[in-house]
Parts: structure tokens; sequence; C-alpha cells
């Protein structure tokens, strides 16, 4: 892979808005996925993926925290 310039444009992270402060990320599914993971916000308003970066903001208006957000479509039978 050839060097990137330091002039090159890098787009930030992708930034998902979820209601609850657990979440599950499998990169988008598919065969460009990453295995799924579950991850809990703690006491901050965001976490980040360790596999793909995707940032998961809370929405200031939260639901119960017994819901995960997966933000692959796919049917609930696949989970």
């Amino acid at each position: 892979m050839p060097p990137r310039h330091a002039d090159a444009i890098i787009p930030p992270p992708e930034a998902i808005l979820v209601s609850t402060k657990r979440v599950a990320c499998d990169g988008g599914g598919g065969a460009l996925g990453h295995p799924l993971v579950y991850m809990d916000m703690g006491g901050d308003d965001f976490v980040e993926c360790g596999y793909c970066d995707r940032r998961f903001v809370l929405d200031p208006h939260p639901k119960s925290g017994a819901d995960y957000h997966s933000p692959a479509a796919r049917p609930p039978e696949a989970h």
C-alpha cells in the first residue's frame, strides 16, 4: 500500500445515534464485518467499537438499558 499524502482527507469514523447505553456491533455484517461484540457505555455518553471504530453516541432521551441496538439490518432470528 502506498504511503498516504499529508494533505489526504481522512473521513471521521461513522457515528451512530442510539437510544440505549448497551449496543452491539458487527461492522455492518456480511463478509466485510467483524465478530459481533456487545459494548456498554458505563458512565459515558458514547462508546467506540474496537474493531471498526464506529462511535455509538447516546440519544439525550435513552430507553431502558435492557435493549441492545444492532446497526446491522438483519432479522431478529439471525442474532
